[in-house]
This record gives structure tokens, C-alpha cells and sequence, in this order.
């Protein structure tokens, strides 16, 4: 990385979290003119008594007009700290994911901290996964071809909903997708990891933003402790999904997403971990043309031909 970009990041990685000030940039993004002509569709699922929106996104006309029968799905849940971003805000990242792994995209508008904290925008997304898997979102969908995804907080939100799934039995996710995820709980120096120390200043994405997010997402301090809140607190890693895990080189989240799939590993998962070299936090939202995008979506490409490949092998062997 060159002297004037970083002197550049430098300047725009100031510390602290404003939710409102964050809020209003990030609804910058619903100015977007292209909104209009993505395919897509907006309802709901319940989480007891309250309405969570859901956005189903198609990859083409054709997959719109057509049935749920056997069709790939993504569950997607957008980053943003907890307390920031939107399925709006998030349109044209899961308008162009669905045109370019060719995969219906259901992303999910869950509650957001600090108004509601730790655990209800979790058990929001851990409805929508439920109804997903249960065929009440979309009936005819087969649970074999849905692959469970998120981005920074979406990620933590992600891993939370497959292991919650796990310890409790009621859907099995066959595969999950973790960029640059969010699992620890300490953005300090008290923190293992040496990303955290090293990009935690100077690559927008700060230690100090992290730990403010943290303390806006929690309602207590013994939240830092559950694994739905921070994967990494677990104490079994075993039995979950096919994983693949995201991280970039300029992230203090690098080096926890980077353990996390060697805990996997060493519990007996299926679990693939790339690096994007020289990426920074947020790199996903960028647009399809960037080559760290483009770079991303052929790790996603080749991992989900991978486990179609896969489902398919052991298909046959269950009907011999």
C-alpha cells in the first residue's frame, strides 16, 4: 500500500462510534439509481409477534417467474456493527451477488442496537433461517441448496445462526460463507490476535470502533461470554457447516476469522480460508467491478460448485 492512500486512510480512521451520524451515511446508499431494475421482492417472517422484512433478490427474469422447486438460495445478513445498515442500504450488494453466483438471495432486515441489543437482532435472523429451512418463506425450496451467508457483523450473525442450529436441532445448514466475520469479544490489547494491534489504526475500520459496537450490541457485559454473541467463546466447534471464510489483509477482524476456521478444522469440519491481499474492511460493498470483489466471488463460485458437487456424490450413494 502506497504512502498517499495510507496518509489518506490515516485522516478517514477516526475513532468512536456516532449511530446517528453512521446511519444517515450509510442511507446515502438508497440514493443508488439503479435500484429500479433489480429483480426482487419484499416480505416477511415472524419472530414471535414481530414482522422481520425480508428482500428476495433473483438473478435473472426467468428464476422470477419461475417456482421455489429446487432452487439455490443464499441467506444473507448485512454487516454494519449491528447497528448500522439495512437490506436497503445493502440493495445493490445482494442485487448483483444474486446476478453473479446465479443463486436467489434472501437478505434479512433484523433489529438493530443499540435500540434493540444482544440477542433479539440474532433471534431475528435465527427466525428467517428457521422459516428458510421449516419451507414457510419459500415452500419447495430444498434445505440441501441453501447456504448460509454474512459480511462483518452479518458474519458473526451467520456463524451464531449455524451453531445455534447444531445445539438445538431444529434445521441442519449444509454450508456456510463468512466475510471478514466478527467473532471475538475484545478489541483491546488485551486481544490474542495480532491483526487487532497491527490494522486496528489506520484502515478505517478501527479497535475502538469495534469496541464501542460491542458495547452498543450487548445488554450486559456477560454477553461477551455466550457464543451467539462471540462464536469464538465456544467450547464445541464441531458439527458445523462446510464452511468458507473471507478475511482481508488490512482488517483487525483478519486474524479472528483467520482462528476460526482453524477450530473448526481441528473439530473434523469441511472449512476453506482465503485471504484477499490488500483488502481493507468492507471491501464486499465496493461494487462487482473491483477486483477484491471479483476476487471474492470466484472463492464463493468455486466453493459452492464444490459442495453442489458434493450433495450431488452423496445423492447417488443414498440411492444405491
Amino acid at each position: 500500500m502506497n504512502k498517499p492512500v495510507q496518509a489518506l486512510l490515516q485522516v478517514l480512521s477516526y475513532g468512536g462510534i456516532d449511530v446517528e451520524s453512521a446511519r444517515w451515511i450509510a442511507d446515502l446508499k438508497k440514493l443508488d439509481p439503479m435500484r429500479i431494475f433489480w429483480k426482487k421482492l419484499d416480505t416477511e417472517v415472524y419472530n414471535q409477534d414481530h414482522q422481520v422484512p425480508v428482500r428476495l433478490y433473483f438473478p435473472d427474469e426467468a428464476s422470477m417467474e419461475a417456482g421455489n422447486e429446487n432452487v439455490p438460495v443464499i441467506l444473507f445478513f448485512h454487516g454494519g456493527g449491528w447497528t448500522t445498515e439495512s437490506v436497503e442500504t445493502y440493495d445493490r450488494v445482494c442485487a448483483r451477488m444474486a446476478q453473479s453466483i446465479g443463486r436467489l438471495v434472501v437478505s434479512v432486515e433484523y433489529r438493530l442496537a443499540p435500540e434493540y441489543r444482544f440477542p433479539v437482532g440474532f433471534e431475528d435472523c435465527y427466525a428467517a433461517a428457521k422459516a428458510l429451512y421449516g419451507g414457510e418463506l419459500l415452500p419447495g425450496v430444498d434445505a440441501e441448496q441453501i447456504t448460509i451467508m454474512g459480511d462483518s457483523a452479518g458474519g458473526n450473525l451467520a456463524a451464531a445462526v449455524c451453531m445455534r442450529a447444531r445445539d438445538t436441532g431444529d434445521f441442519a445448514p449444509k454450508c456456510q460463507i463468512l466475510i471478514y466475520p466478527a467473532l471475538n469479544n475484545c478489541y483491546t490489547e488485551e486481544s490474542p490476535y495480532e491483526s487487532v494491534r497491527t490494522n486496528g489504526t489506520g484502515y478505517l475500520l478501527t479497535s475502538e470502533k469495534m469496541e464501542d459496537y460491542l458495547k452498543l450490541y450487548e445488554r450486559t457485559s456477560e454477553d461477551r461470554r455466550d457464543p451467539y454473541f462471540s462464536p469464538l467463546c465456544a467450547e464445541d466447534y464441531s458439527r458445523l457447516p462446510d464452511t468458507l471464510i473471507l478475511t482481508a489483509e488490512f482488517d483487525p477482524l483478519r486474524d479472528e476469522g483467520e482462528e476460526y476456521g482453524r477450530r473448526m478444522r481441528k473439530a473434523g469440519c469441511r472449512v476453506h480460508t482465503e485471504r484477499i491481499s490488500g483488502a481493507l474492511h468492507g471491501y464486499f460493498a465496493l461494487g462487482i467491478g473491483h477486483l477484491y470483489v471479483q476476487e471474492s466471488f470466484r472463492h464463493i463460485n468455486r466453493f459452492l460448485a464444490v459442495e453442489q458437487a458434493l450433495s450431488a456424490e452423496t445423492g447417488k450413494e443414498g440411492e444405491e
